[in-house]
């Protein structure tokens, strides 16, 4: 699956967390199901660890592991942890001097705040539980006898 943001890898990670609730798993393991370097993953993750969403232990046998059950974690609360938005733009000023820009942001603004509004609300509809489960669903449709963690 090709990401292209930051949530996107995020539930990835949190869905291999959530089918081993009470398995820390390392930055290094995290690392591995998004192809990508542990700082990258440990970055990433330290968000959601300031929200509640997931907790670390250092140490041997330490690792990361869900702050809360699938069900009480939604992936708008996910989304806000990473400071992330779904949407393709921006109305942040490049050029703030610039009338064309002032114009262009003065029509889109009121679409992109509503639009965040919407997404928003859906994603608060949507568990990490929920989401489990679909990869559940989908994954005991293939017949395979395990699931690499």
């Amino acid at each position: 699956m090709k990401r292209n943001s930051r949530l996107s890898s995020i539930l990835h990670i949190l869905v291999h967390m959530a089918e081993k609730p009470e398995q820390a798993l390392t930055s290094e393991q995290l690392a591995t199901f998004i192809h990508t370097n542990p700082v990258v993953v440990r970055r990433t993750i330290a968000g959601l660890r300031d929200a509640g969403i997931v907790t670390s232990s250092r140490g041997h046998g330490g690792g990361w592991l869900l702050g809360r059950t699938p069900e009480e974690i939604s992936l708008a609360e996910i989304s806000a942890a990473l400071g992330e938005t779904l949407l393709p733009f921006s109305t942040e000023p490049e050029s703030p001097g610039c009338l064309v820009e002032q114009a262009v942001i003065a029509v889109l603004d009121d679409f992109r705040i509503a639009a965040e509004r919407l997404l928003a609300e859906k994603l608060s509809r949507i568990t990490l539980a929920d989401l489990t489960a679909d990869f559940r669903r989908r994954y005991d449709l293939t017949g395979a006898s395990s699931h690499a963690i």
